[in-house]
């Protein structure tokens, strides 16, 4: 029987977002990407705990190497209680299964290993077929990697498009894509995208891909949400902002009397956006989803948020560039411009 503990969050206070379609998500979800430092069992127990804190997005991906152990959690739950509709469940084609027969293939393995019989929102995960090993360095470099084709990535949209036809797929989505690029898919797309998973954060706010999102009918839900302080270690540079430790952002948490990390989290539901924090620890879990339900900052503190901006990527997915590629850069489309075989 599917209970909720006693300390769980009040689900009706839990922000909602309205989709360009008409279906709602929950304003907040849990990330389950933690392969790096975490066992697909320990994600698992996050998941069955959070769900029963009052989680109702999860954001699973098959590149992450647990969908078959959070599968069993999902069949618990919505065998013992909770009803299938009540909650928001993603997941994402990875890059070694692009092509509009690979991806359909992906999905239906996704929805196997997660016991579903459709999935809420599909995304594809990275705009190319660039793939790397599971815990690769960041000096690793694929020699077939490749910059961003738009047939060949419309090929695996058709293929997205066709398991919304199917009924398996309920909210189709993009995942660090750029505006050059989502101004040919929307432009292509038969059936558009509806949801934009990207890097968003205090100090990485993206502040014109997100109202690009926004005015062409994309819900931005952001990754990484207050900083990824546990991020892999390839994707660690020198040069890298630390949230948490900005002195205004900081101020601002003593005023409201939490960690820094619970004011990224209220910053990123206010402004609008989904964010997806990972935890395995059921205070951190249970205090990110409370933290959006009371207690709002005000106008002012909003406002200091915005000024906290540096463009300060964090995922810099240096591990994707094809040969012939001049840097980290010429994945981020910078100038405007899709760079080609050469930069």
């Amino acid at each position: 029987m599917f209970r909720m503990y006693d300390d769980a969050v009040d689900i009706s206070l839990v922000p909602q977002r309205t989709l360009a379609n008409g279906l709602k998500m929950p304003g907040i979800g849990l990330g389950t990407f933690g392969s790096d430092k975490y066992g697909a069992e320990q994600i698992a127990a996050a998941v069955h705990g959070a769900l029963r804190s009052g989680y109702r997005l999860i954001d699973c991906a098959a590149c992450y190497g647990n969908e078959d152990r959070i599968g069993p959690v999902f069949e618990e739950a919505f065998g013992g209680g909770l009803k299938r509709e009540e909650a928001f469940i993603i997941s994402k084609v990875w890059n070694d299964s692009h092509g509009y027969k690979n991806v359909i293939e992906s999905c239906e393995k996704s929805l196997k290993d997660l016991r579903l019989d459709y999935l809420d929102g599909y995304l594809v995960h990275w705009p190319f077929p660039n793939y790397h090993a599971p815990g690769c360095d960041g000096d690793s470099r694929n020699p077939d990697s490749r910059p961003y084709i738009h047939e060949e990535f419309m090929d695996t949209w058709a293929g997205v498009e066709e398991l919304v036809k199917r009924g398996l797929v309920r909210n189709p989505g993009v995942s660090n894509v750029t505006i050059p690029k989502l101004r040919l898919i929307l432009r292509d797309a038969k059936i558009k995208p509806v949801l934009n998973e990207m890097e968003l954060h205090p100090s990485f706010q993206q502040g014109e891909l997100f109202q690009f999102s926004i005015d062409n009918g994309l819900q931005p839900i952001g990754y990484c949400p207050i900083g990824s302080p546990s991020r892999p270690e390839r994707d660690r540079s020198d040069d890298d902002v630390n949230d948490m430790e900005m002195p205004q952002l900081v101020e601002i948490a003593k005023k409201h009397n939490v960690h820094p990390a619970l004011i990224c989290l209220k910053w990123a539901c206010q402004r609008g956006q989904v964010p997806i924090p990972f935890s395995v620890k059921p205070p951190q879990y249970l205090s990110n989803l409370r933290a959006v339900t009371e207690d709002p900052l005000t106008r002012e503190e909003m406002n200091v948020l915005r000024s906290l901006d540096r463009n300060a990527r964090m995922i810099k997915g240096q591990v994707f560039l094809w040969p012939g590629a001049k840097s980290w850069l010429d994945l981020w489309d910078v100038d405007g411009r899709i760079p080609s075989w050469e930069g």
